[in-house]
């Protein structure tokens, strides 16, 4: 008989680390840093979605 498993949930840590290297990235395509600090996770990700806009 198949046992049931619940899917591993997503950590703290490991998302605080891929929030904190999203804005690494935005920071080297060019966003100055205090701009970054006052973004919220979503808005970096969406900034991220579209590099080029970045850096027209």
């Amino acid at each position: 008989m198949k046992t049931h498993h619940t899917r591993p949930r997503k950590g703290g840590a490991a998302k605080r680390r891929r929030q904190n290297d999203q804005k690494k990235r935005l920071i080297t395509l060019g966003v100055s840093e205090n701009e970054v600090v006052k973004m919220s996770p979503r808005d970096v990700l969406t900034m991220l979605k579209y590099p080029a806009k970045i850096k027209g």
